[in-house]
C-alpha cells in the first residue's frame, strides 16, 4: 500500500507525511494510544492555538487518507471505488488548504517581524538575513595561482558558432516594431514606492 505513495512522493516532506499518516492509521486500527508527553517545549507554547488545531486536523486527515487508500475494493464494486476516490481527493484538498493557511500565516508573521526589526535595529535584521559562513578545512589557495587561472580563463579566445538558425530568427524578428522608449522619472519612482504595501517608514 505504501509503495504506491512512496514512489509518487517527490519531496522529503511528502514522504514524512506518508510515514506519519501510516503510523497513525496503524495505531488507530490496533487501538494503540499515541502519547504526546514530553513534546511540549517553550517553542510549542508560542504556537497559536488555531495553528495547533489545524496541524491536528492535518495529522488526522493524513492517517485517514492512508487508511482509505489501503482499503481493498473489488473491481466489481465501481460505486464504492468511486466514493473512496472522491473521499481521498477531498482529504487531499483539505490537507493542502490547511497547509497553505499555515504557510500564509508564517510568511506574514516573518514579514511583520522583519519590518518591526528594521525599524528598531537594522543591524540585527541584516545579520539575521545573512547566511552562516562556511569555512573550508583545507589550505588557502595561492594568490598567484588564482590570478593566473582566472586570467587565462578570461583571456582565452572563444569562437561562437553562428548557425543558420540565428539568421532564421533574425528574419522573423525583422518585422517586429520596436517598443517606444520609456523614460522613468524620480516622480514615477516615488509614486511606485508610495503605493507599495510592504514598505514602512524607517523613522529616519
Amino acid at each position: 500500500m505504501l509503495v504506491t505513495y512512496l514512489e509518487a512522493s517527490r519531496y522529503l516532506c511528502e514522504t514524512d507525511s506518508i510515514f506519519i499518516g501510516a503510523a497513525l492509521a496503524v495505531c488507530r486500527i490496533i487501538g494503540a494510544k499515541v502519547s504526546t508527553a514530553g513534546r511540549a517545549t517553550d517553542h510549542s507554547s508560542a504556537i497559536p492555538a488555531w495553528r495547533r488545531r489545524i496541524e491536528e486536523r492535518i495529522a488526522n486527515c493524513a492517517h485517514r487518507q492512508v487508511a482509505f487508500a489501503g482499503t481493498n475494493v473489488s473491481l466489481s464494486q465501481p460505486d464504492i471505488t468511486q466514493k473512496l476516490t472522491e473521499r481521498i481527493d477531498d482529504l487531499k484538498q483539505r490537507i493542502a488548504a490547511w497547509g497553505k493557511r499555515i504557510r500564509r500565516y508564517t510568511e506574514r508573521s516573518t514579514r511583520f517581524n522583519q519590518n518591526r526589526l528594521f525599524q528598531s535595529d537594522q543591524k540585527r535584521l541584516y545579520e539575521s538575513l545573512e547566511r552562516p559562513m562556511v569555512s573550508g578545512t583545507g589550505p588557502a589557495p595561492n594568490q598567484a595561482d588564482t590570478v593566473a587561472f582566472w586570467r587565462g580563463l578570461w583571456s582565452e579566445p572563444v569562437n561562437h558558432s553562428e548557425g543558420l538558425w540565428t539568421e532564421v530568427v533574425a528574419s522573423q524578428c525583422a518585422g517586429i516594431t520596436a517598443m517606444d522608449p520609456v523614460t522613468i522619472t524620480p516622480d514615477d519612482v516615488a509614486e511606485a514606492v508610495r503605493r507599495a504595501p510592504e514598505l514602512e517608514k524607517s523613522g529616519a
